[in-house]
């Protein structure tokens, strides 16, 4: 089969390389950059700093579709032009129009990081530790125009390593893009043979997560440690975990957990600092230890020390 792989980063070159190790050839790929930057500043950035994603795909001397959108008529025109069997998707932040979908002749294919339908939309990395689950996986699935919700065509399940020295969004990635590798080798034999029956997703069972807001970064203290070290390692390494202390914040960064074995058993205080240190105690009576906090800002390091000096006290509330 003929197969376009649209992406960017890892799950990008995992398809890649799953899809050259099926013996199907790319007839062509779309990196991201080429929708996220101007034409003109991307001219000089592939001369003087290549992406990963560049230097990748050169490697490998495939084919680069140039266009500045899939829903663009020169990304269409260069679909009708190399008349692939599959477009191959694997992390892409456009919403494709019916008329891109439709083009290629089995389908349009998406691989999303979650057991759909559970945990459609942008990085479910982070959200399935953050809430603690135990397994989640890759599934491919037939794109439609909306994010996440076209019938299912193939699923693979992970374990998840929950706990303070668990998975971080990273190593979660990893793990999932390691998997549509070998997974995608699986998928393209499937449909070549034509073994794969789609099944539409149940609407009923549906969750959906949309980017992170500032209230998802704030640590809240009257959560139990476990919780908190869960929003920390979701975030890694994309997003630092902010302290709410009076009327600014405060950048978290590295974090411990120790028994309270103090007299203050309400959560949320600060009971003691030394420098840009912060112990403070947790909803499950133990204390997390903040080392390295900064002022939120571009320059807020060059305030911190003035800041934990004269207004980060004991017994104060972070909220």
């Amino acid at each position: 089969m003929k197969i376009v792989v649209v992406g960017y980063d890892k799950m990008f070159s995992s398809l890649i390389l799953g899809t050259l190790e099926s013996q199907n050839k790319i007839v062509g790929v779309f990196r991201h950059e080429r929708a996220s930057i101007h034409p003109f500043w991307l001219f000089f950035k592939d001369i003087f700093a290549p992406g990963r994603d560049l230097s990748f795909l050169r490697s490998y001397k495939l084919h680069e579709i140039k266009a500045r959108s899939v829903n663009s008529k020169t990304f269409k025109r260069e679909i009708l032009k190399l008349n692939p069997d599959i477009i191959l998707v694997g992390s892409w932040s456009e919403k494709f129009k019916k008329p891109v979908i439709d083009l290629p002749k089995i389908g349009t294919i998406n691989c999303h990081p979650s057991l759909l339908p559970k945990y459609r939309g942008p990085n479910p990395y982070m959200r399935v530790i953050i809430n603690g689950e135990k397994e989640t996986g890759i599934t491919f699935h037939l794109m439609d125009e909306n994010f996440d919700t076209g019938p299912i065509l193939m699923q693979k399940k992970i374990d998840i390593v929950q706990g303070f020295n668990g998975d971080t969004g990273e190593t979660l990635k990893n793990k999932c893009c390691n998997l549509a590798k070998t997974a995608v080798c699986e998928l393209l034999t499937s449909l070549n043979d034509d073994m794969i029956i789609p099944i539409n997703q149940s609407s009923k069972e549906a969750t959906y997560y949309p980017q992170i807001t500032e209230k998802d970064i704030l640590i809240d203290f009257t959560k139990t440690a476990a919780q908190i070290s869960a929003l920390i390692r979701g975030l890694t390494p994309w997003q630092p975990a902010y302290i709410a202390h009076k009327n600014t914040f405060l950048k978290a960064g590295k974090i411990k957990f120790f028994e309270n074995r103090t007299s203050v058993k309400k959560p949320s205080v600060i009971l003691k600092k030394r420098g840009s240190t912060l112990w403070i105690t947790t909803g499950d009576n133990k204390i997390a230890k903040i080392s390295k906090a900064k002022l939120f800002g571009r320059f807020g390091f060059l305030f911190t020390p003035i800041y934990m000096r004269f207004c980060v006290k004991a017994g104060d509330i972070c909220r």
